[in-house]
């Protein structure tokens, strides 16, 4: 007896396999290490990898000896850089571009009169390289001195929001912030364009910067969002393995 089940790759991964999307037969009972086993078989290019991975099965993280079943999808995790819900926060991923007056119309959208502070944080595409991921060591030599000309974001798009919805209820839980806003781009985004934005509203302003700079920090680190530097004649996939729960020294 054999199950099917639909791999998912992204950023690195999805670029040197040539797909995003491999369906593998596996003996029932099968988990997931032996779908990456299966995986490798097919693109022996990505076994390098491995060491940097995370894996997720329908959508949540999952550990490699998690039994997989009949239809299940699992995302292979390569190193990251990065909807619908209640009025009290904007979790979104937007392709379209947007400014630093995105911090005020997100204000206005999530402060209540009790609200004394309001704290938002940008980012944006900067010049200078940041770390490569695994594996994109002779890559990001061949583009040293140069300077990054814009960033192609790539996201688990269902995965990505349910990252940030943990995030949101873990600030509510750890600071009293229920009123937050991180709203991601994805696609290209050019030099000095804004990629991600970041709202916390609170009563008191000790709070609200304790709220901000955990969105942005566990954002980057758990979200599963890929970064590639983009240059002149190529491109360098930037990250580190994704963190698969808060930082307990957070």
């Amino acid at each position: 007896m054999s199950i099917t089940v639909r791999i998912r790759l992204f950023a690195v991964q999805r670029e040197l396999a040539g797909t995003r999307v491999v369906s593998i037969d596996l003996p029932d009972g099968a988990d997931v290490e032996a779908a990456w086993r299966a995986l490798v078989a097919l693109h022996p290019v990505l076994a390098p990898g491995r060491g940097s991975l995370r894996f997720a099965r329908n959508g949540d993280y999952a550990d490699p000896t998690t039994i997989l079943a009949d239809g299940d999808e699992v995302a292979m995790i390569p190193p990251v850089s990065g909807g619908d819900g209640e009025p009290r926060r904007i979790l979104e991923l937007r392709t379209s571009p947007f400014g630093a007056g995105i911090l005020g119309e997100l204000a206005d959208a999530l402060a209540v009169p009790e609200d004394g502070a309001l704290v938002g944080f940008l980012g944006r595409t900067r010049s200078t390289p940041g770390t490569p991921a695994p594996g994109q060591e002779a890559e990001a030599a061949r583009h040293a001195g140069r300077a990054v000309e814009s960033l192609e974001y790539e996201a688990h798009e269902s995965m990505a929001q349910r990252t940030l919805a943990s995030i949101a209820d873990e600030i509510e839980a750890r600071f009293g912030v229920d009123r937050l806003a991180i709203v991601h781009r994805t696609g290209d985004v050019p030099l000095g364009e804004a990629s991600i934005a970041v709202v916390a509203a609170a009563p008191h302003r000790d709070a609200a910067f304790e709220a901000a700079r955990y969105a942005i920090d566990e954002t980057k680190a758990r979200a599963p969002i890929w970064k590639a530097e983009r240059f002149a004649d190529g491109h360098v996939w930037i990250g580190h393995q994704a963190r698969t729960g808060p930082d307990a020294d957070a």
